[in-house]
């Protein structure tokens, strides 16, 4: 028998296409939900230019509520909201909903921290120069902060590509499913180790590309 006789390498082809559009997707709209309120939680923090205890206090919790609860079952609780967004809550255009609320929040306490980071001095200096606080956000903050704002995206996909596995359990397709269909339904331990291996190599792969980025980006 063949080591890989279970193997089927066109469905593996199809189940990481699915995978990296989940990925790509859902990774997208976290940076576009995900970065503005990392900054704005930073804003309004104690200290701040924009400092608001009260919308601090209200995000900050919204954040932690959704950062806490199990992807797995932020699934199937968001499964009428999907539908309603997506039209359904199968296969990758369902699996991206949830994929975004699971790691936006998540994504939003990285940049928070990256800009907790950056020295203060700039942020004085810039003042001193007569900026308004929107060129002070834009032009000094996210600059100085944008090695730990990549670095956080980097870890954000990598949890992504767990999030992306897990979603198997729904039916949302890609490498997770192929692993839990096969794999560990039907004890197919090959498929089950080529999609595993596939999914470390997309991790490496992100992770060598973040890192290239972030060491571009600091010297500059």
């Amino acid at each position: 028998m063949s080591l890989f006789s279970n193997i089927d390498w066109a469905d593996i082809g199809l189940a990481t296409i699915d995978t990296l559009t989940m990925l790509g997707g859902s990774m997208a709209l976290t940076v576009i939900l995900g970065l503005p309120l990392g900054v704005i939680l930073f804003l309004t923090g104690k200290g701040q230019m924009l400092e608001n205890k009260a919308a601090h206090a209200g995000l900050g919790l919204l954040v932690n509520i959704l950062r806490s609860v199990p992807f797995v079952i932020l699934l199937i609780v968001m499964i009428p909201l999907t539908v309603l967004l997506v039209g359904t809550s199968l296969g990758v255009a369902g699996a991206i909903p949830p994929l975004v609320v699971g790691a936006a929040p998540f994504y939003a306490r990285l940049v928070e921290t990256a800009l907790r980071e950056v020295d203060k001095g700039v942020v004085e200096a810039s003042f001193a120069l007569g900026a308004t606080r929107r060129q002070v956000v834009l032009g000094a903050l996210l600059p100085e902060a944008m090695p730990g704002i990549i670095a956080g995206a980097t870890v954000t996909a990598i949890a992504l590509v767990s999030y992306t596995a897990m979603a198997g359990v729904v039916g949302a397709g890609g490498l997770g499913d192929l692993a839990i269909r096969f794999g560990y339904q039907r004890f197919q331990t090959d498929v089950m180790v080529v999609t595993v291996v596939l999914l470390l190599i997309l991790v490496q792969v992100l992770q060598m590309v973040g890192d290239t980025v972030v060491r571009k980006v600091s010297h500059r």
